[in-house]
Order: C-alpha cells, then sequence, then structure tokens
C-alpha cells in the first residue's frame, strides 16, 4: 500500500458530476513555510515538495472532473452534459489523489481550466486557477515562457471579472483585484494599463481600510516612474553619443 508523506492529510471530496466520493491531498498548514512573497502575491516555499499549490486543484479519480474549491455548485444543463460528454466518457487518466510531482500538478490545473471553460466559471475562478499555475511554473522555476502566456490570461480573465463584477462576494475585494490587475499589467510591460489601474487604487485609499494594498500600489507606481526615468536617461545618452559618432 502507497504510503503518503507525513506533510499531506486526506480531505474528502463529493464529485458534483458523478456523486461519488473520493479523497484528495493537501498540505497540512504547519508545514507550509513561505520564505518570501512576491508583489503579485505569489509565495516562495522553503520546500518545492511541501507546496499548497499542487494540491490546489482536486481531481476525481473515478470520471476526471477536476474543481479548485472555488467552483460553485451550480450547473447550466448545457455544461453537465458537456462534461459529461468531453471528460468522463474519455476519462482514463491516473489518479492524482496521492502525492504530486509537478508534472502532476501541471496536469491538474489544466485540467481544471478545461472543466472551468466547458463549465463556464465565473472569471474569477478561471482567473484563479491561471494566476497559480503561473506562479507554479516560476516557483518551481521551470518554464518562464508558460508563466508569461499564463499570467496573460490570469489578466484578462481579471478584468473581465472587475467588468462584470463577479468578484463580489468572494474573498477578493476590489481595492485587491484593482491591484493585481495593475500588478499584472506591469509585469507584462502594459505601463499604461498598469498606471490606470494602480491610479485607481490611489483614488479608493480614503475608502477602504487595506491600507497595506495601497501602499503596494504606491511603490508600485514610484518604481514605473523610475524605471521610465532611467529609459529616458538612456535614450538621451545614446541620442547624445549617436550625435557625437556622426560629427
Amino acid at each position: 500500500m502507497r504510503k503518503d508523506p507525513e506533510y499531506l492529510y486526506d480531505k474528502p471530496v463529493k464529485c458534483l458530476v458523478c456523486q461519488e466520493t473520493y479523497t484528495t491531498k493537501k498540505v497540512l498548514s504547519k508545514y507550509i513555510r513561505a520564505h518570501k512573497h512576491d508583489t503579485d502575491f505569489c509565495s516562495h516555499y522553503i520546500s518545492t515538495k511541501i507546496n499548497p499549490l499542487l494540491y490546489y486543484v482536486q481531481v476525481c479519480p473515478n470520471c476526471g472532473y477536476s474543481t479548485s474549491e472555488e467552483f460553485s455548485s451550480f450547473f447550466l444543463p448545457t455544461s453537465f452534459e458537456a462534461i459529461q460528454e468531453k471528460i468522463c466518457s474519455n476519462w482514463n487518466g491516473p489518479n492524482y489523489c496521492h502525492e504530486r510531482s509537478l508534472e502532476d500538478a501541471i496536469k491538474s490545473y489544466k485540467l481544471a481550466i478545461y472543466c472551468a471553460t466547458i463549465k463556464k466559471e465565473k472569471h474569477i475562478t478561471l482567473s484563479g486557477l491561471y494566476l497559480r499555475l503561473a506562479w507554479l511554473y516560476r516557483t518551481e522555476k521551470v518554464n518562464v515562457d508558460e508563466e508569461t502566456r499564463f499570467l496573460h490570461l490570469a489578466l484578462t480573465e481579471y478584468i473581465q471579472s472587475y467588468m462584470y463584477g463577479d468578484f463580489n462576494h468572494t474573498q477578493l475585494t476590489e481595492i485587491k483585484l484593482l491591484y493585481l490587475i495593475g500588478e499584472l499589467s506591469r509585469r507584462l510591460r502594459l505601463t499604461t494599463q498598469a498606471t490606470r489601474y494602480f491610479s485607481r487604487v490611489i483614488e479608493l485609499q480614503k475608502q477602504t481600510i487595506e491600507k497595506g494594498i495601497v501602499a503596494m500600489a504606491k511603490d508600485r507606481w514610484a518604481e514605473m516612474r523610475e524605471e521610465k526615468k532611467l529609459r529616458i536617461q538612456d535614450l538621451i545618452y545614446i541620442d547624445a553619443k549617436s550625435g557625437g559618432n556622426s560629427s
């Protein structure tokens, strides 16, 4: 019988598609130790094996329906049928309910993204999957291009979530969502867009108790201004040098 590491525990889950109950693994909170945090809230953990991101998605071993805890329990009739047809009827995948490798975790996220897309989950749910998958690529230092790709997808979904307001009644507040859109835009070098969203955060500073988020927005704003100043100085230097050579 396969024995799982002591830092994992069993969490029972009832699959809303096939109605079977299974257990998935989660990391015990006492073993979760982050040694640094990025400006988009990505945490880097002391041990790459004891990384809760690896176990964020739960995959039903019976039918393949894959979710995060942010999925709603509601199904449109057409989406329920589509999941049964496109996923469950073809499911012959591995069991993701034990200790996961990085490859296992990446596959579980992609399965959940596929399920969320078919199910027509909220933009805020999809954005969380995309962002955490990007973080996984970053913290494990495996593929910068894939990290960037999923950051772009997360950003698109966060903007849609803000536009349609489907983040309401979740743990993500408006001020934090605005900051996150600004920060992902900054990381993807969409400077004008980043500036616009950071400005919205700062404009709302008197209406929020999340002063730390406002301070982070101001810090990112200042960093962007400094980077712009340095770029202008470099251009002036290059132009001056070019002019001197041409004479």
